[in-house]
């Protein structure tokens, strides 16, 4: 039964929820329910190793949703990676619900978000991406698990032959695609709207928002999309299901399994480690004619994707100059060099576009090109297409902010990629702080998570940062616009004209687009 204030009049939900497959029961965590480790697909596991995500089998009783599930499988890349899941296991198709509803009626907005890490890592239960204060902004908050690496993204000519669609890898993908169904069939009882749905992600997951909404199957389940550094329009091609099942071929050869029987006895730790050895190739998306039946790029060109308000953007030192400039020294000359090593016929026109006007300016410059030919030309490109073919708004951000410096008792680390630290051998100094926002830095600031990260020293300004990039991303979840009281007003990006970009750091401000030069350069190399 409901407990009923008698004073007040409030009744505080149940924490009790019938799905479409059994009651879940959650936990309250200060007027916000929470429901982790819910089951939305069988555990891929045995014979359902590099299958189609399956339904979830009906239960009797109440099953407790109060922990987090298991994480998929994957190798300990980065080290700073935080987990509040229990292990790790081919059986980790579960997604975290967070829900600020006091009834099924309340039809609030919904946002599910994609954890990054290269389709190679990350996990749903990190506390970057908890979902408690996106719900406190009233919006019912879904973190979805999907599998990883040579298990989200396997292919091999028996697994298309066996399939029903003729089709192999893409796995993660569909499991993301069955995770939205699952919102659309169950998220009601939660009081969120189905017909309001916003997916969101950073990196591997802002990549894997911009696969979502090409698909044929999942782009009809969403009503607006986020994207945070990173989509597949960029310069890596998706190789075709040949292609793919090519690789899928010459990994089993490198194993010593003659078939996928061999291929799926094997232990799940042992297929992972063989990732590891010399020329095994890095399993990823592939337009298997299913999931994808022509290449992302196009997709998009010919406005087939998802017609949803966008929002995507990136960071401004996405990466280090270092990866193009090695030990050398940032002069005009050694810049100039680099540059005419590493693109040879086209150095001059990428010299023309990316200029340092002194030795001084080299390190921005560098860096600047280092960012874009990472992750922020792919991001670029994606939202530029969608503005071009889709008639509907894209609202494109530069995240600026750096952070602060780490708290003084984590001792002697260095700055980790998912937010956290890494250990430092030996006594050498902590490196310099960023002078940019890095990649994945803006990700506690735009979910509200700032309290969760006790590596930095967060300043009031920090906050500041954090309050308006929430309220961007609550505004637009809820209404498709980002703008609303208490933020700086936010214009379109207008197809074929100068675009409108919200650089969002304490001085948050829209600023016209000052560097379409430098990306139109980066297309050229497209074609």
């Amino acid at each position: 039964m409901p407990v009923i204030f008698a004073q007040s009049g409030y009744q505080m939900p149940p924490l009790q929820v019938k799905t479409a497959n059994g009651i879940l029961e959650g936990v309250d965590e200060s007027g916000i329910r929470a429901f982790r480790g819910v089951p939305f697909a069988q555990p891929p596991v045995g014979d359902l190793r590099w299958r189609e995500p399956q339904p979830v089998k009906n239960w009797t009783g109440v099953r407790k949703a109060h922990n987090f599930g298991p994480r998929a499988m994957k190798l300990p890349l980065f080290g700073d990676m935080g987990f509040r899941s229990d292990g790790i296991s081919e059986d980790c198709l579960y997604l975290n619900v967070w829900t600020p509803a006091k009834a099924a009626t309340d039809k609030l907005p919904v946002m599910v978000y994609f954890y990054g890490g290269g389709l190679m890592a990350g996990d749903g239960s990190e506390p970057r991406y908890d979902g408690e204060s996106m719900a406190r902004q009233g919006i019912v908050t879904v973190t979805v698990n999907y599998r990883l690496t040579i298990f989200g993204f396997f292919s091999h000519p028996e697994l298309s032959k066996e399939s029903p669609h003729k089709a192999s890898g893409n796995y993660g993908f569909l499991d993301q695609y069955a995770a939205l169904q699952w919102v659309q069939k169950n998220i009601a009882a939660f009081g969120g709207d189905p017909t309001k749905v916003t997916i969101a992600g950073e990196s591997a997951g802002s990549f894997s928002v911009s696969a979502q909404m090409a698909s044929p199957l999942s782009k009809n389940l969403i009503a607006g999309a986020i994207g945070e550094s990173g989509s597949l329009l960029g310069f890596r091609q998706i190789p075709t299901l040949t292609e793919a099942e090519k690789m899928g071929l010459e990994f089993a050869r490198t194993v010593g399994a003659n078939s996928l029987a061999e291929l799926r006895a094997m232990p799940a730790q042992q297929s992972l480690e063989a990732t590891t050895k010399p020329g095994v190739p890095r399993f990823s998306a592939n337009i298997d004619g299913y999931f994808f039946p022509k290449s992302p790029t196009e997709i998009y060109e010919a406005g087939q994707q998802a017609k949803v308000p966008l929002m995507a953007g990136w960071n401004s030192q996405e990466s280090g100059y270092q990866g193009i400039m090695g030990k050398e020294a940032l002069t005009k000359e050694n810049y100039e060099k680099a540059v005419r090593k590493m693109y040879g016929n086209d150095a001059e026109k990428v010299l023309k576009a990316y200029n340092p006007a002194t030795d001084a300016d080299v390190e921005q410059v560098v860096t600047d090109l280092a960012g874009d030919r990472f992750i922020g030309f792919s991001t670029w490109k994606w939202s530029d297409l969608h503005s071009q073919t889709s008639g509907k708004p894209v609202y494109r951000y530069f995240y600026e902010r750096p952070r602060p410096q780490m708290r003084t008792e984590m001792g002697n680390v260095e700055a980790g990629l998912a937010g956290g630290v890494v250990k430092k051998e030996g006594s050498a100094p902590r490196p310099p702080a960023p002078k940019g926002a890095v990649h994945s830095a803006e990700i506690e600031y735009a979910l509200g998570n700032l309290p969760t990260n006790r590596v930095y020293d967060w300043q009031p300004a920090d906050y500041k940062v954090s309050e308006i990039m929430q309220l961007f991303f609550a505004n637009f979840i809820k209404t498709g616009n980002p703008n609303g009281l208490g933020v700086p007003y936010w214009p379109a990006v207008k197809s074929g004209g100068p675009a409108s970009v919200m650089h969002i750091d304490v001085q948050t401000r829209a600023e016209t687009e000052k560097h379409r030069d430098r990306y139109q350069v980066m297309e050229s190399f497209l074609k």
